[in-house]
């Protein structure tokens, strides 16, 4: 369990905000590599993944000890991640970056969508990806793979800290995903990120609302001018005056 766990509130934020927003939060704070390079959604969801991380990792296969009679083996880390990844966590799994031998198939991520796990990503590749993508769960990957991960990768340990796509992912870490792609908040920075996010995605919107009806991004984008951060207030106020009362 992590120090620091998902708070209903924060997730609920997580959920309204996009990666590059996110991205550029964690940037100030110094961190430049928690966007999982190369993994890219089966099928746009239209909501975002959200969800504290269950890890899995994969090593170089050895032949001998990857054969399909593993699968027998009721400890194997593959079939076992699945059914110990907990309700509303991500599954990760850090396939080494290669889709030359698929990190899961449709069997076992309708398993994880049934547990109620929040998503399921991959720096390598799932089979049956057609399916996969049909489903509810989010799910992300490099690209389509057919062979079966015994081929070129062995599971070898659950929730530990690892790489995915480049880059770090600790227990408990906070994913998030959007139509577009994926990235890791540190625990403890979720609460105060998320809250960021929120006001950045608010004024981003703003700026949107601006440019559409022709406004120069000078002054605006990034807010250097006092009055479009005025306006910006009279703009936010009126859009909190629509928002029916609960």
């Amino acid at each position: 369990m992590s120090e620091h766990p998902l708070k209903p509130a924060t997730r609920a934020q997580l959920e309204k905000v996009s990666v590059a927003t996110l991205a550029t939060a964690l940037y100030k704070r110094g961190l430049r590599s928690q966007v999982i390079q190369n993994v890219h959604p089966l099928s746009q969801k239209g909501r975002n993944m959200v969800g504290p991380a269950f890890t899995l990792r994969y090593m170089p296969a050895r032949e001998d000890r990857n054969q399909l009679v593993e699968f027998r083996n009721p400890k194997h880390p593959q079939r076992v991640a699945v059914e110990e990844c907990p309700q509303g966590h991500v599954m990760v799994m850090d396939s080494r970056k290669c889709a030359n031998s698929a990190s899961a198939g449709d069997i076992l991520v309708s398993r994880l969508m049934m547990r109620g796990v929040a998503g399921v990503v991959t720096d390598g590749g799932f089979r049956d990806a057609m399916n996969i993508a049909q489903l509810d769960i989010p799910a992300y990957h490099q690209r389509p793979s057919s062979p079966t991960n015994l081929t070129s990768n062995e599971a070898i340990e659950i929730n530990v800290p690892i790489g995915c796509g480049d880059a770090p992912v600790f227990p408990g870490d906070i994913l998030v995903g959007d139509d577009d792609s994926i990235i890791v908040i540190p625990a403890h920075l979720a609460d105060e990120v998320a809250e960021e996010a929120t006001q950045m995605t608010a004024y981003e919107d703003f700026v949107l609302s601006r440019v559409a009806a022709g406004a120069s991004i000078i002054g605006l984008y990034p807010a250097t001018d006092e009055k479009n951060l005025i306006a910006f207030e009279a703009w936010l106020s009126q859009q909190n005056a629509k928002v029916p009362a609960e």
